[in-house]
């Protein structure tokens, strides 16, 4: 099986690579200046990568835009010209790392465009896996390196104390999620996400025990000004975008059962992951 992998330099492409080649699979990877997402928008530009190749798996991902990098053209674009390439070279399947809440619900940007290329890869003539996976925390991710600041401090403030939902996955259950969709018969949607559902001051609790520390004490904060604070914020930490900051607080949580299902175990909870 030849498998190309794009987006391989990213965070959960660098796992997914690593995972692949311990397996043995014949993987390509190409470069940016071979695979340009940034100007890649045509199925043209795509088919000389996709020649002779059986799958391709598409990892590229940004939390937030730039001046370089737009969410239109990384997240819907670009992997709208691959996929149609893929259609039109013979691919035999697409595994689409997409995102939680890329449904019809979507409601900013990073969603709708993650959305899009979804869609566009469900209306073709070959096998799909879309991955929806929910926060993924792991080695060298940097919501993980976000949250453990977080859990550094003797306190901290929160919108509504912190009782937003959220799922999170480790990075390991998203890559076995990918090697077992290699597999897959048939097309497929799954929600990536852990083994229960939590609060967000409760994640970030597990975090600071996982470091050896007590409990970390967690004051309130209005969300208006912890969404205006995050428009200063978002140059510092690109990832305190308000935009992400309202995709917590509305909440990121799925049924884990057709993960299970795909693994056929259940994903790893919190406590375990942090332990990896």
């Amino acid at each position: 099986m030849k498998i190309l992998l794009t987006g391989g330099s990213g965070f959960i492409g660098r796992h997914i690579k690593q995972a692949l080649l311990k397996l043995g699979y014949e993987l390509i990877t190409p470069s940016h200046q071979e695979a340009d997402f940034n100007t890649f928008s045509t199925a043209i530009q795509w088919l000389p990568l996709v020649k002779d190749i059986d799958v391709v798996i598409n990892s590229v991902g940004i939390i937030v835009e730039n001046k370089q990098q737009s969410f239109a053209q990384l997240h819907t674009h670009a992997p709208r010209a691959l996929f149609q390439a893929c259609a039109q070279a013979g691919v035999k399947q697409v595994i689409q790392i997409s995102a939680l809440g890329a449904d019809k619900d979507a409601f900013t940007p990073y969603q709708k465009s993650k959305f899009s290329a979804d869609n566009s890869l469900r209306d073709l003539p070959l096998r799909w896996s879309i991955l929806r996976p929910s926060l993924v925390y792991g080695e060298g991710g940097a919501s993980l390196a976000l949250f453990t600041r977080l859990a550094k401090l003797p306190i901290i403030a929160l919108p509504d104390i912190g009782k937003q939902r959220v799922q999170p996955v480790h990075i390991s259950d998203l890559v076995a999620a990918v090697i077992q969709s290699l597999q897959a018969k048939d097309s497929q949607t799954i929600d990536i996400v852990g083994s229960d559902a939590i609060t967000l001051a409760d994640y970030i609790q597990a975090i600071r025990a996982s470091l050896g520390k007590e409990r970390l004490h967690i004051i309130p904060i209005p969300s208006t000004l912890i969404l205006a604070v995050a428009q200063l914020g978002k140059y510092i930490i690109p990832i305190m975008h308000p935009d992400n900051l309202r995709m917590l607080q509305q909440g990121n949580c799925a049924d884990a059962t057709p993960l299970t299902a795909l693994l056929g175990r259940s994903p790893l909870s919190i406590d375990a992951g942090l332990k990896q």
